[in-house]
């Protein structure tokens, strides 16, 4: 629940900002999006939410590496990193992608995690916790969930869809906000009223838990498809063994802005699994046994 709501805050406080921003150069520049300026606000929109989150993307892999303190792997110093990178490359060639860049960060809980810009340019790290804790056979599906992340482009298109959301929220926001100051509020002035500011705030809010529900969604459904790259690089019943090895360890508190990347996000019940951005574990180790059981033929 406290990661849930960790989550929420940051994309609402994200366009928070991004709204004030706004107020604060329409009042520099004197300018008033009205009805007859709704392309110019869908433009400016567009700019904002689509700014933020290719930002957040450019600074993803800075991010990662400081919040968990990742020590990137520059020459291997033990056996098992030695194994580590040669793992790795070995599942980025089968890819096609090029080398990612791999670390390790301290932990006792068993979780990794994939980022970066493109997927040319990402990170893969994994917990020691993990290393400790999973035999190779089950960290190489973790590795191979990771990669198929970085394959399937998950960081870019969830960064795509972010912000097309944000623009929609930051533009229809402020169209219910002028409708309200306008037709409600009886506001005739040029300037934008207090209620305007209210209103957009408020929609801003609103519109902003719509738009967690979708991203959220998409998440859990690129989790499934991770689970089966996973699959396939290294074996169902490998990618099976990791999933039920995660499901007996505690998940980590991972910082906001890496929640959606690791692994291992815990677990919700009820209503606030739909703002979960990885399905339960249960629900991931039924769909793999899925595809492992034969098909019954019909009579």
């Amino acid at each position: 629940m406290q990661r849930i709501f960790l989550v929420f805050v940051t994309n609402i406080a994200v366009l928070a900002l991004l709204s004030l921003v706004l107020f604060l150069l329409e009042m520099a520049f004197h300018v008033h999006w009205g009805q007859s300026r709704l392309g110019g606000l869908l433009v400016l929109s567009a700019a904002f939410g689509f700014g933020g989150a290719l930002i957040s993307l450019g600074l993803s892999k800075w991010i990662a590496k400081r919040a968990m303190r990742v020590r990137v792997i520059a020459s291997p110093q033990s056996e098992t990193e030695t194994w580590l990178l040669t793992t790795v490359r070995r599942l980025a060639e089968k890819v096609a992608i090029t080398m990612p860049e791999v670390g390790i960060f301290d932990a006792d809980e068993m979780n990794a995690f994939a980022t970066g810009a493109h997927r040319n340019a990402a990170l893969v790290a994994v917990s020691s916790g993990l290393l400790r804790s999973m035999s190779r056979a089950h960290v190489e599906a973790v590795l191979g969930h990771e990669i198929s992340h970085v394959a399937n482009g998950d960081m870019v298109t969830l960064t795509l869809l972010q912000g097309i959301l944000n623009t929609f929220v930051i533009f229809l926001s402020r169209v219910i906000g002028g409708i309200v100051d306008r037709a409600v509020l009886k506001n005739d002035r040029e300037s934008s009223g207090f209620g305007f500011v209210m209103t957009t705030m408020v929609a801003q809010i609103v519109l902003g838990i719509l738009a967690s529900l979708i991203v959220s969604a998409f998440s859990r459904h690129r989790e499934f498809r991770a689970d089966r790259g996973g699959a396939e690089l290294a074996g169902n019943q490998s990618m099976i063994g990791a999933l039920e090895a995660l499901k007996r360890s505690q998940a980590m508190a991972m910082p906001p802005p890496m929640q959606a990347s690791g692994i291992n996000a815990g677990a919700s019940n009820g209503f606030m699994q739909l703002f979960m951005t990885h399905p339960p574990l249960d629900q991931r180790i039924a769909a793999l046994r899925g595809i492992a059981a034969p098909r019954t033929p019909h009579r």
